[in-house]
């Protein structure tokens, strides 16, 4: 469990930013170079590779170098920890909407007109 939290927090703290949720975005489409994928950004290679490498360390991406060029893939199963969390709590927060939904109903139903 302690391992999953953390991994969940590593996630979270990843797609904090704007920049790296953009970079996200761009490879949905497939792979790209890290050049193609600063190339938006107004800020230095090595201010961008920290983002690069913050994505890498949390496993949303992965990079291979060929020659001197590092292409980036989106490593989509990564985001499972992200879904099982949310269907955690959207199950959690229905359930009490439900019981609310429940109180009310019968409660409404006391009360003479």
């Amino acid at each position: 469990m302690a391992q999953y939290l953390l991994e969940l927090d590593t996630v979270f703290q990843a797609l904090a930013d704007p920049t790296r949720r953009a970079v996200l975005g761009r490879l949905g489409s497939g792979p790209a170079s890290v050049g193609e994928l600063a190339a938006p950004f107004d800020m230095a290679l090595p201010s961008f590779m920290k983002h690069i490498r913050h994505l890498e360390d949390a496993g949303l991406i992965t990079t291979r170098k060929t020659g001197r060029v590092r292409t980036c893939t989106l490593e989509k199963e990564s985001f499972g920890v992200v879904e099982a969390w949310l269907v955690e709590q959207r199950n959690i927060w229905e359930g009490r909407t439900d019981r609310l939904e429940q109180f009310v109903t019968m409660h409404t139903e006391e009360t003479p007109a």
